[in-house]
C-alpha cells in the first residue's frame, strides 16, 4: 500500500462529506469507491454509489449547513486498512464532534468505509 490510500481517504472527507453538490460528490464517489462499497455508519448501512451519496446527503441534512468535516491526525494506512481520524463543527471553530474512519481498500479503491462517531 502506498500513501495513496491515504490520500484517497482525505479526498472521501472533503469531496465526498463536504461536498454539499450531490452531483458532485457522485462524480467523486466513482472516483473513490468500487462500484460495490459499502457504507457503513450507525444505524445505516448502504452499498453502490447512489446509496452512497443519498446516505451522505442525509447525514449533511441533520448537520447545520455551516459544518465541515476536518482531519484531525494523519491517516493510518495498514495493509490494505485505513484509518482516518476526523472532527465536524463550525467552519473555522474547534470541532463539536469527532469520529473515524476506517476503510478497507481493494483495488485501488475503498471497498467498505465505517464511520465511528464519538459524542
Amino acid at each position: 500500500m502506498t500513501n495513496q490510500e491515504a490520500l484517497m481517504m482525505e479526498d472521501n472527507l472533503n469531496q465526498v462529506w463536504n461536498e454539499r453538490d450531490p452531483d458532485l460528490r457522485l462524480k467523486a464517489i466513482h472516483r473513490i469507491y468500487s462500484a460495490t462499497a459499502t457504507l457503513n455508519h450507525v444505524g445505516d448501512q448502504v452499498s453502490g454509489f447512489d446509496a452512497i451519496n443519498a446516505s451522505v446527503s442525509a447525514t449533511q441534512k441533520a448537520l447545520p449547513p455551516n459544518f465541515v468535516f476536518s482531519r484531525l491526525k494523519p491517516v493510518i494506512i495498514n495493509n490494505s486498512i485505513g484509518r482516518l481520524i476526523w472532527g465536524a463543527g463550525p467552519i473555522g471553530e474547534s470541532p463539536v464532534a469527532t469520529g473515524m474512519d476506517i476503510a478497507h481498500f481493494e483495488n485501488g479503491k475503498i471497498r467498505s468505509l465505517y464511520v465511528f462517531l464519538e459524542k
